[in-house]
């Protein structure tokens, strides 16, 4: 799995799931095949977080999906919380959050005889599970999104113009300002790579005239859900 083939899927998936994550939604199956096998013992530790950046962002692309579809509903989309539910972006990417993580998607959460989470284990597998955690960590912190917002929105509205008329336009000089953007984001969770609007965009960005349109809708769907 390619960065630009990620970063494709990824911003197409969130322009089509951005509707449904708040309908009423019964545990959808996750497709995985992608992911290297992780054995059948439940693991506490994250696999797919040491494994190299494809396995990586295989992972993130697949846990958006398995995550639109069965946590966003509580959890709030790109996992900023509306209070339902805990904000699990602070969960830290390492052990400790992980066992926290796994205890609840294994078993779910039941208080005071009341089903607060259902126990999506058995129903989803491991590798979707720890596909959705992979997801979950490398969410970017939203208050410096916010803080990008004005110069990510020009840097959109540049792309934009360039997705009609590219004579004039400098892809390389506009991956290098959303890499240098990218890399200044941080994630909540401390994992090393936030996958940021900005990184999307960046990978998305090929010279043509659909990939600068393409980044655009990247970046605007990702400082959407940001907000």
């Amino acid at each position: 799995m390619t960065r630009k083939t990620a970063a494709l899927s990824l911003a197409l998936m969130f322009g089509a799931t951005m509707a449904l994550s708040h309908g009423d939604v019964a545990p959808q199956p996750v497709n995985t095949d992608a992911l290297p096998e992780v054995g059948e013992e439940w693991l506490t530790e994250n696999p797919y977080r040491d494994q190299g950046d494809d396995v990586y962002w295989t992972a993130v692309e697949i846990g958006a999906s398995g995550y639109n579809q069965n946590c966003a509903r509580c959890h709030g989309l790109e996992v900023i919380s509306g209070g339902l539910a805990p904000d699990l972006r602070f969960l830290e990417a390492e052990e400790y959050g992980d066992e926290w993580y796994m205890e609840r998607f294994i078993h779910g959460y039941t208080q005071n005889g009341t089903t607060k989470m259902p126990a999506f284990g058995e129903l989803l597998g491991q590798k979707a599970a720890w596909a959705i955690r992979t997801y979950i960590e490398a969410r970017p912190d939203d208050e410096q999104m916010a803080e990008l917002t004005p110069e990510l929105k020009g840097l959109r509205d540049q792309l934009a113009a360039w997705s009609e008329d590219a004579s004039g336009a400098d892809p390389d000089g506009m991956k290098a300002k959303l890499d240098e953007i990218a890399a200044g984001i941080e994630t909540l969770s401390g994992a090393p790579v936030a996958d940021s609007a900005a990184y999307r965009a960046s990978a998305l960005i090929d010279g043509t005239t659909d990939g600068y349109r393409l980044a655009a809708e990247a970046l605007t769907i990702g400082l959407s859900a940001a907000h």
